[in-house]
């Protein structure tokens, strides 16, 4: 009787320990579903984020150029408070294209703000439509003009493509082709580096940049890349249908490209360094170019 008792109990212990062990496995496999239900909301708000800040346009002749050049703006919020001049602009715009508005405290819209000048005020602007090729070429014939574009080579700072898009334009070049990897796209600093020329200048992304100017030559196009080691950029014949290419910070131009480009360009220089920040480069080229073809 005593060993029956014995492992009646000892049934009853193991019994308790299988319920236990049940029991913790279930457990587990709730905490374990609930993590990763947290971690897919957050992957999505992490995603839903890169996408407003890819599209975020700060600051009030910004989003002024957003409205004036068709750009539609999805959502506006304007810092609450007294409001006057450009302010007032912005507004205007916005109740002329039919833009809601939503007012929030500077503190709302710093934490909003990727650059940290919104100036009291932040659009969101439906998806940037990145150009075609055919786009662009087709923007240079409807002028009467030929193709003049600057192809980036892996620039990676927003500052430099900004600035690089609005020399672009005050130059009257037809496009800016940038690579799909590696490179930085139109995120909001780029949008307010460029001082709205993002809006007029066609923007087209590549997923190869040799084979792009490989394709660009069958159509009658010449290359010409910036390198400190080239022929100076006055002795080179730049006119006619010519592709700039600038290369990244730093490493510059690639092999690759270099190698497929019909001419290297050099920028004469006098001082004691000897490198120029990619969209300064981009600029004295640029403007070499646009002599060439004004003269």
């Amino acid at each position: 009787m005593r060993d029956e008792r014995q492992n009646e109990r000892y049934g009853d212990r193991r019994g308790d320990r299988r319920k236990e062990y049940s029991a913790g496995r279930r457990e587990g496999r709730a905490v374990e579903k609930q993590d990763r239900r947290q971690s897919r909301r957050q992957d999505e708000q992490d995603r839903e984020r890169t996408v407003d800040r890819e599209r975020m346009v700060e600051g009030r002749n910004a989003v002024i150029e957003a409205f004036r050049s068709g750009r539609t703006v999805e959502r506006l919020y304007v810092q609450s408070g007294p409001r006057e001049g450009a302010m007032n602009t912005v507004l205007r715009e916005a109740e002329k294209h039919g833009t809601s508005v939503r007012y929030l405290p500077k503190e709302k819209l710093d934490l909003m703000s990727e650059t940290g000048r919104h100036q009291g005020v932040v659009a969101i602007l439906a998806a940037y439509h990145y150009a075609e090729m055919e786009d662009v070429l087709a923007r240079a014939a409807d002028r009467g003009e030929e193709p003049f574009l600057i192809l980036l080579d892996g620039i990676e700072d927003p500052h430099n493509l900004g600035a690089i898009i609005r020399t672009a334009n005050l130059v009257g070049a037809h496009g800016v082709i940038i690579p799909e990897n590696r490179a930085v796209g139109i995120t909001a600093t780029v949008v307010k580096a460029s001082a709205g020329a993002v809006h007029y200048t066609p923007v087209v992304k590549v997923t190869n940049m040799v084979r792009t100017i490989e394709q660009l030559k069958q159509k009658g196009l010449w290359f010409v890349c910036a390198d400190m080691d080239g022929t100076t950029m006055t002795q080179l014949n730049m006119r006619g249908p010519i592709g700039l290419v600038i290369g990244a910070e730093g490493s510059g131009v690639s092999r690759l490209v270099r190698e497929n480009c019909d001419m290297v360009a050099s920028i004469p220089q006098k001082g004691e360094i000897d490198s120029l920040n990619a969209s300064v480069a981009a600029g004295v080229l640029a403007y070499e170019i646009l002599r060439q073809r004004m003269g």
